[in-house]
């Protein structure tokens, strides 16, 4: 996957805490435990996954074929 970026600054919708996440390479992420606020965060209606919902990066897969990988 080259060119993919594999660091999105997440953005918890609960608190508001940022956090650097590397994302996997092959997948998506659908749930992310906010380190602050414990809260278990899901994507939006319509996403594949939290990086594409809150992240300032669209996860690998989206950023490499335009649709999820799984």
């Amino acid at each position: 996957m080259a060119g993919v970026a594999l660091i999105s600054t997440l953005t918890c919708p609960a608190c508001g805490h940022v956090a650097e996440v590397v994302m996997p390479e092959d997948r998506c992420l659908f749930f992310w435990d906010c380190p602050s606020c414990h809260e278990v965060i899901r994507p939006k209606a319509g996403d594949c996954c939290v990086f594409c919902s809150y992240g300032t990066v669209a996860c690998p897969p989206v950023q490499a074929t335009g649709r999820c990988g799984g």
